[in-house]
């Protein structure tokens, strides 16, 4: 008898649940890939729309496949129309009908705490997408974000100038929010010097709220991926309910955790990935009703 009152009354808990539409990392350490394993060792409930598949490890890419628009739109749908979505990063999109698809999915299913990872650089430098889709990324995507996360040279490409100490963060930040995002975190990490900032910058009155988040250097060449997991960790502890700001430091904190536990593993012969599963914990539960 227990068993069928079970069956009748609808179950009392869910996961919390985040969609990451990006690439694919067949090397395991960025992309997709990384961002369910942050999500998982988050104790979050991982989902995909893949934007591109790359033939890629620690040394490089090989080759990239894009995933036509119209699928993309249907893998969106297939996950939120069923399972839901409390939080989403967003990762590569490769051109422009890639980012009006993103922009149509987080106004038809009004998406909630999207966080915008605008991957246009690679690590030696060489542009990643077209100036027409870098414009449409702005113009569709920066308004309809919760966060925006440029690392330095995307925040200078995006800005049209270069950026070379911590002192033009804040600058940069108030550019990026007149440009249409409601929040930035500009990734100071490429800068020189022992100390690393980042600046988080929320619009308001006065003009922007300002966080400084700074933390000794920590010598690694396992770094692969650093910025999709620290994208796809933000949308996590939003997901679990933490405020913008709170989700950006603990986020921080953890990636600075899985940089450290990884300093002395090798994976591969180039630039290895941070260690995601450094302190896992269970998936946690939230209200079925929320």
């Amino acid at each position: 008898m227990s068993h069928l009152n079970d069956l009748a009354h609808p179950t009392a808990w869910r996961y919390a649940r985040v969609l990451t539409i990006a690439g694919s990392d067949s090397g395991g350490g960025a992309g997709i890939q990384a961002d369910l394993k942050t999500m998982a060792a988050l104790g979050c409930y991982g989902m995909t729309a893949i934007t591109a598949l790359t033939a890629q490890n620690t040394q490089g890419v090989r080759a990239i496949q894009p995933v036509p628009a119209g699928f993309l739109k249907e893998q969106i749908a297939a996950v939120v129309e069923d399972i839901g979505v409390d939080a989403v990063k967003i990762g590569m999109l490769h051109a422009p009908d890639i980012v009006d698809a993103v922009a149509w999915a987080i106004d038809t299913y009004r998406l909630p705490n999207v966080v915008l990872d605008p991957v246009m650089v690679a690590t030696s430098g060489d542009t990643l997408i077209e100036q027409e889709t870098i414009e449409r990324l702005v113009a569709q995507l920066f308004p309809r974000a919760t966060l925006v996360t440029p690392n330095l040279d995307e925040a200078a490409l995006l800005l049209g100038r270069a950026l070379a100490s911590a002192d033009e963060l804040e600058a940069a930040a108030a550019d990026l929010l007149q440009r249409g995002a409601a929040a930035v975190l500009v990734k100071g990490g490429h800068l020189p010097g022992e100390m690393v900032t980042d600046l988080l910058a929320i619009r308001g009155e006065p003009p922007a709220y300002w966080t400084r988040l700074r933390g000794e250097r920590i010598a690694s060449d396992n770094v692969h991926g650093t910025g999709c997991t620290l994208s796809s960790a933000i949308a996590s502890f939003l997901a679990l309910g933490q405020t913008l700001e709170e989700a950006v430091q603990s986020a921080h904190g953890w990636v600075r955790g899985a940089i450290a536990a990884g300093v002395h593993v090798r994976t591969g012969h180039g630039s290895g990935p941070l260690n995601h599963g450094y302190a896992p914990v269970p998936m946690r539960l939230l209200p079925a009703s929320d």
